[in-house]
């Protein structure tokens, strides 16, 4: 369970439900809702079991993942490795058969994105290996909405968008917490290879477009008001949350932007599927 990283999974399954609900205008169908999250949760556990056995040297050597289990050796590489690829075919396996093939595709060029772009090539080489390689958490929207529908929106890559440009502000902040750990570890994020100022300020410009980006999805979505005021309101909040490191660019507060913009997204896709399902008195 802990090679899977749940609490990063829980975030991507609180983004495909809600775009689901959209696409279809209502409800989907228990079966359906059901199988996608369980092929979504098989697909991401698997890249997130891969990840941390290609960075299973850095994570001894960093204070906030020294006790995962690779390190420990609570797992041995070689059967992470294994269960890694086995849960992944086993996602495209089941998302094949229970949902569609696009699905499938989707999920399966997700983990290929994460596992060979961002953990192999990006992250320890480029400053902007979360930019690129946060594409790979955006899919599950992507995913979310072929399932109900077979295709992929103007909608569906508004929404995508969304999640990638809130992926850089919201892991910056996470790693001016951690900023001596990837110095440590020689891994090039954003905090480490730039001034606060500078970091701050391309989180302050990708938390605009997040608000842009949130608002244009739901006027093609057909959103109503309680959508727009959490876009709005809560976006405007995590850009204000983004320009207060200009003061404190301290850890305690680096961190309170990070929850708070788990707190925005989530409430971000909520606001969609509870206004979809009031409008239509579902």
């Amino acid at each position: 369970m802990a090679l899977t990283k749940p609490r990063i999974i829980e975030l991507l399954l609180v983004t495909t439900v809600p775009t689901m609900i959209v696409a279809e205008g209502g409800l989907p169908s228990l079966w359906l809702m059901v199988a996608t999250v369980v092929g979504g949760t098989l697909a991401a556990g698997g890249a997130n079991a891969v990840n941390m056995y290609v960075d299973r040297d850095i994570d001894a050597r960093m204070e906030r993942t020294k006790g995962r289990p690779l390190v420990t050796g609570v797992v041995s590489a070689r059967s992470a490795l294994v269960f890694a690829v086995g849960i992944e075919a086993l996602a495209f396996l089941w998302l094949t058969l229970t949902v569609n093939l696009i699905s499938a595709v989707l999920a399966l060029a997700a983990c290929l994105f994460y596992v060979f772009v961002y953990t192999l090539w990006l992250k320890r080489s480029s400053s902007q290996n979360i930019v690129i390689g946060g594409a790979a958490g955006a899919v599950p929207v992507l995913i979310g909405w072929s399932s109900v529908t077979g295709t992929v929106s103007i909608t569906a890559w508004l929404l995508f968008g969304v999640i990638f440009f809130w992926t850089p502000p919201h892991f910056w902040a996470l790693a001016i917490r951690y900023r001596d750990d990837y110095a440590g570890v020689d891994v090039p994020m954003m905090p480490v290879v730039a001034d606060d100022r500078s970091t701050v300020r391309q989180m302050i410009t990708y938390a605009v477009v997040v608000v842009v980006l949130s608002v244009a999805a739901g006027v093609t979505g057909s959103l109503g008001a309680l959508y727009f005021a959490v876009a709005i309101v809560g976006g405007v909040a995590f850009t204000w949350s983004c320009a207060g490191l200009f003061r404190d660019a301290s850890p305690e507060r680096a961190m309170r932007v990070f929850k708070y913009s788990i707190w925005h997204l989530s409430a971000l896709f909520a606001a969609m599927a509870v206004d979809v399902l009031v409008r239509f008195g579902l």
